[in-house]
């Protein structure tokens, strides 16, 4: 199994320190042709005013848009907001992979992240995680076939839609894998032939 993650910026090294700790190959993606091999993408937190540029830069969107229908994607953070159908800040275009609008940066300036506990639910199973939120978005709108996985102060934080999953939060700084194992080896892609993403 490959997996990229993708590198225009944000905390790519920690996501592959997961990947790593379930023994997933992984690659650095930065521009549509570095899709073709790929199982899985993760779109890693960052900025994602600076993501919407760079990725226009490098002709992803519609590369990124067409893989989506075929293979599974994880994104944290900012990798969420551009994932969704609506973000609250101009500058910001979404991909509109998931059926969710988002309000950037709702839970405050970098200077409030903060850690805390949050109960997940996964095919069945509850398990308490360490969640470390830092400018964090807030999902302000969702679609009836999303699974709400997490919830914090009664607000959604991680959600599942298919076969690609959301998070407010950066799992990859705890060393929390159970999002990457959902989205990457329990609902493992079927390849069928090697379709080419580039735009």
């Amino acid at each position: 199994m490959n997996i990229g993650i993708l590198s225009l910026q944000g905390d790519v090294e920690k996501h592959g320190s997961v990947l790593r700790s379930l023994g997933i190959d992984f690659f650095f993606v930065r521009y549509a042709d570095e899709l073709i091999e790929l199982d899985g993408l993760i779109i890693p937190g960052g900025e994602s005013t600076t993501l919407t540029h760079l990725m226009k830069k490098n002709k992803l969107f519609q590369s990124i848009q067409l893989f989506a229908k075929n293979k599974p994607i994880l994104g944290t953070c900012a990798g969420m907001i551009m994932m969704s159908k609506k973000s609250n800040h101009r500058l910001v275009t979404p991909l509109g992979i998931m059926d969710i609008e988002v309000d950037r940066n709702a839970y405050g300036r970098q200077v409030f992240s903060f850690v805390d506990d949050l109960p997940v639910r996964i095919n069945g199973h509850t398990e308490k995680i360490k969640a470390t939120f830092i400018r964090a978005p807030k999902i302000t709108q969702w679609g009836k076939d999303v699974e709400i996985l997490a919830e914090y102060n009664k607000e959604p934080c991680a959600i599942k839609q298919g076969m690609h999953i959301a998070l407010s939060f950066h799992p990859e700084l705890n060393g929390i894998n159970i999002f990457h194992k959902e989205a990457f080896i329990n609902h493992k892609a079927e390849r069928k032939s090697k379709p080419s993403y580039a735009a």
